[in-house]
This record gives C-alpha cells, structure tokens and sequence, in this order.
C-alpha cells in the first residue's frame, strides 16, 4: 500500500522556506548534515528499535541498554567515527545508559583536574575503553550540599596511600549513573584528611570492580538503587549505591592538577588557578540547556502533529470536525511551547559560544568573567529545565487522553527528563546562587565596578528606575526595544526591591556578615557550599533566621525575572543576525514576540506591581498575543518540522511524519503482552469462581 501524507494539507501551508529553518534550528549546514547523516543511521539499524521498551522487565530492560551500547561502540569503530559524530550516534540511539557517564562525566573530570601524567595514564584507557568510569559524587544524606559529602580519603604516609571510607550510612554514594552494575572505577569525591587536618572535598580515581570477571574489590560494597520514575525511562540506567570499608588507593590517584598530597603527607597548592576546573561546570551546564530545547521540540512536534491530525466537535451537516488544533485554548497552551523550544535553542547556543570564550580567557589567567559565566549557565540550566518538563507534561495533557499512552511517547519522555531539574544542582538552589550574585552587583554599583554581560543593564539603573512604559496600541509590543525595555525594568526593580529589602536587617551583625559574604568570588562558592550552607553559617553566627533566607522566595522570583531577561535578549540579538531563506526571519520574529509576551502575560502582576506598565498596556500585550497566534497557526507543522527528528528518534505514534495515528495506534495494541492470549493467567484461579458461585443468602 502506498504510503500517504495526512499531514500533507497543513505542510502546504508554510509562509517560509522549510529547509533553511533546519539549518537554523541545527546551528548551522554542517550541523544540520551531521545530524540528519547520524540520526538515519541510527533509524535504519534494527538494533536500535526502541518501540518495545516499555514492555520489558526491569533485567531485560537493563541487557537491552548493554546490548545497545556495545553495538553503538561496534558502529562506532567500524565507521571510524570521530569524537562529534560518536557523540550524535549515542544521542540518537536515544537510551539512557552508563556511557552517558563515561564520556559525560568520567572522562571530563580526569581532562580537568587530572595532571599532565594522570590524564596520560587514564585517558587513553578511557577513549577505548577498556575501563569504564562514572562520577560519584552525590550521597545518600547530601546532594546539594557538596560541603557536606561525609566520605573521607585519609593519607596513610606510612603506605603512601589513601584509605577511602564510608564512616556512616548517609556517606554511601547514591544516584550515580553506570555505577550500579557495569563502572569498573569511579571518580570519588571525599573530604581529604592528611595528619588529622579537613582539607575539604577532593576527587579519587577508584577502582571498583575486577578487569577480570567483573566481582567488586576488597571493602566496596555496590549494587543498583532500585526501579525509578516511569515505564522504561532513566531505569536502562543503573543508578548505584557504593559504601567504602577502608579501600586503599595509590597517592598518585588523587586528581592533583590543582592541589596535591606530597609524599611526606603535606598538602600543597600547584601553581595552576583553581579556577580552570571550573569551567567544567560551566560546560555541563550549557549542554543541560541545549538538551533542554531538543526534549521541549520532541514534546511540542508530537503534540503539534497530533493536534493537527486529531478533530473534536465542530461538524455540520455530518462534515469534518474542527482540527483541535484550530481552537484557541489548544493554541495558546501549544503555540507558547512551540516559541520556547525556538528560545532555548538560540540561549543554548550563545552558552556555547560564552564557553569557549571564557575557557580561553582562563587558559589566559582572565578570571573576571568567570562569576558571570556561573550565574548565567546555574539559572539558565533552571530556567530551562523547569520550563522543559513543564512543557512535556503539559504537551501530554493537549494530546489528550492518548496522550497517556506510553506508545504517545510522552510518558516516557517525561520520565527520563524530569530528573534535570535535580541534577548539577537543585533548581532552587541555583536560583539563589543566581540572586546572590544580582545582589552582589547591586551593592557593587556607584563603587566603579560596572557590571558586565548579562547584567550590564544595571549600569543604566537610574534611568530604568525612572521608565514610563509608552506602549499605547497592540502592535507597538512588536517592537522589540520595548520588549526588552519591559524586561529590563522589572528584573533592575525586583532586584533593587531585594537588595533593599535586605539591608532591613534588624540585627547589625547579621548586615555585617551578608555584606562579608557579598566579598566571596562566586567560583569559591558553586562547586563548596551552597546557600543552604550560608543560611547554616548565619543562624549560627547570629542566632536567627538571616534576611537571606526570610527573603528566599522573593530572591528567586528576582532571578527568574533576570534568567527570562537573558533568554528574551539573545532570542532578540539571534534575530539582529542575517538568517536566509524566505520568510525564515519573519516567523522566527513572531516566535520571539510570542515568547516574549506569554512571559509578560504570565508574569503580569510582577510587571504591573513594579510600574513597568499599566494594566492598560497588559492588556494590549494580550491582545497582540492572541494575533500572534493567528499567525503561527499555518506554520505550525512546518515549524516542527524543522528539528529533521526521525519517527524513530521522536519514538511517538502521536507524533508520526506522516500523521496516520489511528491505524498504527490500533496495530500497537495488540503487541501488549497482555494479549498474547484471549484468555488471561489467572481467569481459571480468581475470576471464574467468582462468576459460577452461587449466591445464598446473598444480599447485595
């Protein structure tokens, strides 16, 4: 049978060229053909079929994922694959698995913080892999609170040794991916004792299980957490548990390029900045934020197709029903998403470019822009995260109540991205960071310190303090130096609001000591303390609740109001660059206004209660909101066409190319292994006494 387009019809009705907006979404041509190379690849292999995951139990489960990623190693080899085109082939294959670990985390640590000989001895073994490595951080009793890690690795001189150990139960390690059932070493963060002395947190190279047949070593005890969140999902992942009883370690297995252990037990500072080693935070923060705009545009192609396809109400005369999607409750739910995964996309890219730029001023011992760097990518990866699996759920409950089939692929999509919200830092938390380092710029201006970067808007204070919104009819929100304006002005105002909230201090020492830790270089703080450990320091030192704390909530709302200002300026500064292709530029400036005023729209009553607008101007904004969508409605498919996801990558039935759901929903129904027979297990044992008994007696 001839296959058929359904999805034809609407495809037709795209005002811009299709084909250039793919390479816009991929960065650029040669991102685009490495993407649609690898991701055909990866579809055409029957290895990779993933559609009868969620069927299998937990230890099939787990042998898929193995067989998987040994295959993709095998291709990988053959194909003579470089770093980048390895790196896609195990995107597409789209599976969480330990070697998301490996190369994401494992490797990168020994690269950043090993010396030169450590990286020579480990690194080669890592790129072929003949070990395999995870990053063992995180324990049962502490997450956040990297200061708090209760694993020690005490310096015998005698052996010249460390001895790793678990003192309590809370010190296991818990939650790192690849450990429970494949790692064969790990590295370990633990507080490095020498002569009886804290040194703080520090990263091991552990060997945890024999090269040979596999069996932990003496005094590792290790095992797999348990079955996670939702069908399939992040459990292919073996998430582990580690306890050390008194594990002995060579010296030189300490990760030394910024501080070591001498032979006679004396800790030292090398001469390379500490701050390099940061950079690797910055980094895995960044891809956090790219990952965030591929999960969204997954979610928003399934349900935008679906939308299109599935019809509800609306018939005459036995006609058509309405497309669902033409309604303007399913509009405006969708149309917002659709622009958000646009907006991601183009911050990501710009957190790659400000990577690079700051990784080569470290190289340079250039440390000032580096604070900035770690506020923007700490609540941008929260931003975005938050905002990510919102959508996907959200995109779930606009497919309806198929939506709820795993086959819809969105289950199962929210089940593996939900757990980026946590990871590489509470969201929270990283909005406080965020907030402390806004403050830090407030009390900093009028002292010759200008701000920089992302809140270089702070230099022009007086004259946002003093803004009167102009905006007099709806279409003057499409200009987008009032946008900006409007953004600016309320994240300046919730932040000075903040600022002088907190120097409301009641107690003159608590002031002092928030101004001492206004002091503190932020990249002394990220990866040693987080600001629950602040608030401990306070209470402590003035024996009640700081201002800080009792101003959390406010703080947060001030660094979302900042991290929406960042994404809303490169959404505009991506638009000030020259995009070919007809009428690419144009949609791409209707995405941006409806991003842009879905915010205000949702965050109207920060707007107003800061004076940024009027009601009035509110609702001109929501006027030309609901018009903006009018206009993306005849793009909308083409649109998400543009992310080039195969069916295989999209995994959705919801979400096909060719938009034929109802068969193919009808044909994945029977492959449920509940129907592999008429009859059910368990009819002749539970159900047919209850139906032949005979009722005596009986009142009912």
């Amino acid at each position: 049978m001839e296959d058929v387009d359904h999805l034809a019809f609407e495809r037709n009705k795209a005002q811009f060229d299709v084909g250039e907006m793919k390479i816009v979404w991929a960065g650029s041509r040669e991102g685009f053909e490495l993407s649609d190379r690898i991701s055909r690849l990866v579809a055409s292999d029957p290895l990779f079929r993933k559609d009868d995951r969620v069927m299998l139990d937990r230890k099939e489960l787990f042998k898929n994922t193995l067989r998987k990623a040994a295959h993709a190693w095998k291709r990988v080899i053959e194909l003579r694959l470089n770093e980048q085109e390895a790196y896609k082939l195990r995107f597409f294959v789209d599976q969480p698995a330990f070697t998301d670990l490996h190369w994401g985390m494992f490797v990168p640590a020994i690269q950043g913080q090993g010396t030169d000989e450590q990286q020579q001895k480990w690194l080669p073994l890592a790129y072929r892999m003949q070990i395999i490595g995870c990053y063992a951080q995180t324990e049962l009793g502490h997450g956040s609170n990297v200061q708090g890690l209760e694993t020690t690795a005490t310096f015998d001189p005698k052996t010249d040794e460390f001895v790793i150990h678990s003192p309590t139960l809370t010190s296991s390690k818990w939650w790192p991916g690849g450990l429970g059932k494949i790692s064969t070493h790990a590295v370990v963060y633990a507080r490095l004792i020498t002569d009886g002395q804290d040194h703080g947190v520090h990263g091991f190279i552990v060997q945890l299980r024999s090269l040979d047949d596999h069996l932990p070593l003496r005094g590792i005890t290790i095992g797999d957490i348990g079955m996670k969140f939702g069908n399939a999902a992040y459990n292919t992942m073996d998430n582990g548990v580690l306890t050390f009883d008194h594990v002995r370690i060579p010296r030189n297995q300490m990760l030394m390029r910024v501080s070591q252990v001498t032979r006679e037990g004396k800790y030292v500072h090398s001469n390379v900045p500490r701050q390099l080693i940061y950079g690797t935070m910055v980094n895995v923060r960044q891809k956090i934020v790219a990952d965030a705009s591929v999960a969204l545009s997954r979610a928003v192609c399934i349900a935008t197709r679906y939308s299109a396809v599935r019809r509800q109400f609306g018939s005459h005369n036995g006609g058509l029903e309405t497309q669902v999607i033409d309604y303007k409750t399913q509009q405006s739910r969708l149309f917002p998403l659709l622009a958000s995964a646009y907006a991601f996309r183009f911050v990501g890219e710009w957190l790659e470019w400000l990577y690079t730029d700051v990784t080569e001023r470290l190289q340079a011992n250039d440390f000032s822009t580096l604070p900035e760097a770690h506020a923007c990518t700490a609540g941008l990866k929260s931003l975005t995260t938050t905002a990510t699996a919102d959508g996907i759920e959200e995109c779930r409950k606009l497919c309806g109540g198929h939506g709820y089939l795993c086959s819809s692929g969105l289950p199962e999509l929210f089940a593996v991205y939900v757990p980026a919200c946590t990871y590489e830092g509470d969201n929270t938390v990283l909005l406080l960071q965020v907030a402390r380092h806004l403050m830090k710029t407030v009390s900093q201006l009028g002292t010759g310190n200008k701000p920089v970067g992302t809140t270089a808007y702070m230099t022009r204070l007086e004259q946002l303090m003093q803004y009167h919104c102009d905006v007099k009819k709806a279409e003057d929100w499409l200009k987008p130096n009032v946008v900006l304006q409007a953004f600016e002005v309320r994240a300046a105002r919730m932040s000075v609001t903040c600022a002088q909230n907190l120097n409301k201090f009641s107690n003159p020492e608590e002031g002092k000591f928030f101004n001492r830790l206004l002091t503190y270089k932020l990249y002394e703080i990220v990866l040693v303390a987080d600001l629950f450990s602040w608030y401990v320091m306070v209470e402590r030192r003035v024996g009640m609740r700081s201002g800080f704390q009792e101003l959390a909530a406010d703080l947060v709302e001030a660094a979302i109001a900042h991290c929406q200002l960042i994404v809303v300026s490169k959404f505009i500064e991506k638009l000030q660059q020259d995009i070919p292709g007809k009428g690419v530029k144009q949609i791409l400036q209707v995405l941006c206004s409806v991003y842009a005023l879905f915010l205000l729209h949702k965050h109207l009553g920060d707007f107003i209660s800061t004076g940024c607008i009027d009601p009035k101007q509110g609702s001109l904004a929501g006027e030309q909101l609901r018009n903006l969508y009018s206009q993306v409605r005849p793009n909308a498919i083409a649109l998400v066409d543009a992310y080039n996801y195969t069916d295989h990558f999209l995994g959705s039935i919801l979400g096909r190319y060719d938009g034929n759901v109802y068969p193919k929903l009808y044909e994945e129904a029977w492959k449920d292994p509940l129907n592999d027979s008429v009859v059910p297990d368990g009819f002749k044992e539970y159900i047919q006494p209850m139906l032949k008994q005979q009722l005596r007696n009986a009142r009912l």
